[in-house]
């Protein structure tokens, strides 16, 4: 599970350092996939194949089940991790997301995700607001 806040920088290879509280699921092996919201995830390859079993399922004689088998797996990019706990971001990902050298690394429970610092600071507090005021109904 993942969880907290945080904010490595990208360098100019596309790289960041994954937060050392996060970084252990991951040093085997990580799935970054383009997510709604023009953001990223980062997910434990196990859990990225049963979520995209749920996302593609149906017959593939849909047309929405094969684009959505066909954009799930187009988007997404096996990493590992360098030694030094370094994933890579690749150029149509980073350019998705609108990420430059400030971002944000979020818990999202199973799964991690990566915004460009602004978006992530408006979308938060807009969130954080709704949260606020929210009533049970």
């Amino acid at each position: 599970m993942f969880f907290g806040t945080f904010t490595p920088k990208l360098d100019s290879k596309g790289r960041f350092f994954l937060p050392a509280k996060v970084r252990d699921p991951l040093m085997a092996g990580a799935i970054v996939s383009m997510q709604p919201d023009h953001c990223l995830a980062v997910w434990e390859p196990a859990v990225f194949g049963e979520e995209m079993a749920k996302a593609t399922a149906g017959p593939m004689t849909s047309r929405k089940v094969r684009d959505n088998q066909r954009l799930w797996a187009s988007m997404a990019d096996e990493q590992t991790p360098d030694a030094q706990g370094r994933l890579s971001i690749s150029a149509i990902q980073r350019q998705y997301a609108g990420l430059d050298r400030d971002i944000v690394v979020v818990g999202a429970y199973n799964h991690l995700e990566i915004w460009d610092a602004n978006t992530w600071n408006e979308r938060f507090n807009a969130q954080l607001q709704a949260f606020a005021e929210m009533d049970e109904e």
